[in-house]
């Protein structure tokens, strides 16, 4: 689980300070505040850790079919013209401990890198005290350890080093493979979900189990769906995927009714679909990044919405990173949270806004009984002003009328 992020000078961020990031962390806020930015750092480090092994660039931006499309170090960097460092830093716990032989056995690792003007500067993992580093020193580079200091040859991407000695290679190997681990494990869903017509190439269909039928029941949205071989979408086939032929969503939307294609059916129903078979088949200890679960969904399912998700978090030990504009989602996990079945250590909630330019940030702060002291203003928007506004224009127009 990741613990801990922060950034500096990456986007409209001058500095995020140390995020602490919780089984199921929110960020709120207006639109263009910086909440997506904070999930594209996550992005833009998956999107690098997981190219073949023969590229070897610092930092992949990305294009139009990446998980986050950066462009460039200049696209992202705050205010080029002052050359200020990108800098990057995250903790997780490992999911299980790591050992190397001799001297370590770790469960937990913090890793930071600076990268100034499309070079890395500083690499550097942190565990029990340990500490592993490589810094430049001019047109060189060495690299430190517990065992000591030496040079080093060259980096891989922004996480790793070659031409060390075997035994600090072979201990940087450990760390780098910890780091790729981390993001194959985190799963991102974008704010626009298509339409769920899926094909073999594109992704292996598992057998439908009751557990989505059952949160889409809790969410009064359908009552059973499957996916059916489009060949074959009006024969009475069971609901499961086959391996080599396209597949459309069906829907049942009410016990006894007819079996309708997805598409025919409500579009929230097609926009949630998705985020809760992420979060049903995530595999244990994996995380999820979703932007906007609640999109297309009315403010009750939004509401039922959060339950799923609180859920997933308490029972399945998956963490869920969301960006948010729904007040009916956040009202249910503080209700929860007065109800005693979410603590404040399930949750980090964050608002995000932005002023002349720079994102800033401040986590809720929100005490065991649900109540959280520090709400923005207007941060759902002004419902008493426009029922102060309306009760003045009212009164006015009765006293024009007598």
């Amino acid at each position: 689980m990741i613990t801990e992020l922060r950034a500096k000078n990456f986007k409209s961020w001058v500095d995020t300070g140390a995020l602490h990031l919780a089984p199921l962390t929110g960020f709120f806020g207006a639109n263009s505040s910086g909440k997506s930015s904070i999930l594209q750092i996550l992005l833009l480090l998956k999107q690098t850790a997981e190219l073949p092994p023969h590229w070897n660039e610092p930092l992949y931006f990305g294009d139009q079919a990446s998980l986050a499309d950066l462009v460039s170090y200049g696209n992202v960097v705050h205010q080029p013209l002052g050359a200020p460092s990108l800098e990057f830093s995250i903790s997780w716990a490992l999911p299980q401990k790591m050992t190397i032989p001799d001297i370590y056995e770790l469960d937990a690792l913090a890793f930071c890198f600076n990268f100034y003007n499309r070079n890395v500067g500083r690499i550097r993992y942190e565990a029990s005290q340990h500490i592993f580093e490589t810094v430049p020193d001019g047109p060189n580079r060495w690299v430190t350890t517990p065992e000591g200091t030496e040079p080093v040859q060259s980096l891989f991407r922004c996480y790793g080093i070659r031409g060390a000695s075997t035994r600090t290679e072979f201990i940087f190997s450990k760390l780098e493979k910890a780091f790729e681990n981390l993001f194959s494990r985190i799963h991102y869903l974008g704010p626009v979900r298509e339409y769920p017509v899926l094909t073999s190439a594109q992704v292996q269909l598992p057998a439908v189990d009751d557990q989505i039928p059952k949160w889409l029941q809790q969410l009064k949205l359908i009552y059973a769906y499957g996916f059916r071989p489009v060949n074959d979408a009006h024969q009475n086939l069971p609901f499961v995927g086959k391996a080599d032929k396209r597949h459309e969503c069906h829907v049942i939307q009410y016990k006894g009714g007819p079996e309708v294609r997805l598409k025919d059916v409500g579009f929230g129903v097609s926009q949630v679909l998705p985020v809760l078979s992420h979060c049903h088949y995530a595999r244990e200890g994996d995380a999820l990044i979703i932007e906007h679960p609640e999109a297309h969904l009315h403010p009750k399912a939004q509401s039922e919405l959060a339950d799923v998700l609180i859920d997933v978090v308490r029972h399945r030990n998956i963490q869920i990173i969301l960006e948010s504009h729904s007040e009916h989602l956040i009202h249910r996990l503080t209700r929860r949270t007065a109800e005693e079945q979410l603590s404040n250590d399930d949750t980090a909630l964050y608002s995000c806004q932005i002023d002349e330019g720079v994102s800033e940030i401040e986590r809720l702060k929100m005490d065991e009984y649900g109540n959280i002291s520090n709400w923005p203003q207007n941060f759902f928007g002004d419902d008493t002003g426009d029922l102060f506004a309306k009760a003045k224009a009212e009164i006015k127009r009765r006293k024009a009328n007598i």
